[in-house]
């Protein structure tokens, strides 16, 4: 006996947009842009707390080559 999901047209998710209590949205990101630019290898991180940014964190990693081993 096999089970089969009930028959339901496919819904796309819903997008949710929540305005910034204090208007910082813009200029996070805009930092956080900046944070991404120029990264090859790593991670940016956004630390929200009530809804706002209030910290970004930047990890750059090094690819070492053959030859730099």
């Amino acid at each position: 006996m096999s089970h089969k999901p009930p028959d339901t047209p496919h819904q796309a998710p819903a997008t949710i947009t929540t305005p910034e209590p204090n208007g910082n949205g813009d200029a996070a990101l805009a930092r956080i842009g900046d944070a991404l630019r120029g990264l090859r290898y790593g991670s940016v991180l956004a630390i929200v707390q009530d809804g706002i940014v209030v910290q970004i964190e930047r990890t750059e990693k090094t690819r070492l080559g053959k030859s730099d081993r």
